[in-house]
């Protein structure tokens, strides 16, 4: 997950990655002195020092303190890789167990949570280039693969595919029509972008695509029950009388969808 570097490399690094991240931030001394998710980070990785040198109390002692100041708890054990942001910062909590791969950035209300009183693996696993948006709640020993983005307010309770949006409650995938082959995941985030709350005006709604699937797969069944209707009177046979079916009026939906695929 990560490399051993000097404490300093790793602060440099720490406060560089705002700039990236972060387009009010101006100059380093205002990154240093006003940024509680730049805070937070720096005691953790102090706090982690103690608590794998056994100064287990005074690595919770000083995590209590630091969410005084911060409002962002995040426990000593957790594993945390470089150039971690957490943007605004109140209401982040992150688990004993949980681990945190490099270049991640999670946004205020997050929790990284246990959904178990068991000891061991019990909190999320995040791989690198992670966003969580505001307010997303990912939960249990699952993983998050590479470059995964969660949506504000999701819970997720699933492993996430690398590459892959959870959007809602419970998290379901959502898709793009930017691309039809998944090995294009990669130019697909970069042209995308960075976005703050971990979904993209380019995602399709899952709910209004299926709708529209599935108009389109009736139309084909009418379509069908035509040809068969015009094979049996051509044979001879005889059709029942019935009421007309009503037509189905899709257009609506359609251009939506045509829409967010442009």
């Amino acid at each position: 997950m990560t490399e051993n570097i000097s404490r300093w490399a790793r602060f440099k690094e720490d406060i560089n990655c705002v700039f990236d991240r972060d387009p009010a931030a101006r100059n380093v001394f205002e990154i240093v002195t006003t940024y509680p998710g730049v805070h937070a980070v720096q005691l953790h990785r102090f706090n982690h020092w103690l608590w794998r040198c056994n100064w287990k109390w005074l690595a919770k002692f000083i995590s209590t303190v630091a969410r005084w100041i911060t409002g962002i708890e995040i426990h000593p054990g957790a594993k945390i890789g470089r150039r971690f942001f957490i943007d605004h910062g109140m209401g982040v909590v992150i688990g004993e167990t949980a681990e945190i791969g490099d270049d991640c950035t999670l946004y205020h209300g997050v929790t990284l949570g246990g959904t178990s009183w068991k000891e061991g693996k019990r909190h999320p696993t995040l791989g690198n280039n992670i966003v969580v948006g505001a307010g997303a709640k990912v939960l249990g020993p699952i993983v998050l693969h590479d470059g995964a983005r969660v949506g504000s307010n999701a819970v997720v309770v699933k492993d996430v595919v690398a590459g892959d949006t959870v959007v809602g409650v419970p998290g379901r995938v959502v898709k793009t029509n930017l691309t039809e082959d998944q090995k294009q995941q990669q130019k697909l985030a970069q042209s995308v972008g960075f976005d703050a709350y971990g979904t993209s005006s380019k995602s399709v709604d899952p709910v209004a695509n299926a709708i529209h699937g599935l108009i389109e797969h009736i139309h084909a069944m009418d379509k069908r029950v035509d040809v068969m209707c015009q094979t049996i009177q051509r044979l001879g046979g005889e059709l029942p009388e019935g009421v007309e079916m009503p037509e189905l009026k899709d257009c609506e939906l359609s251009e939506e969808n045509d829409e967010s695929k442009s």
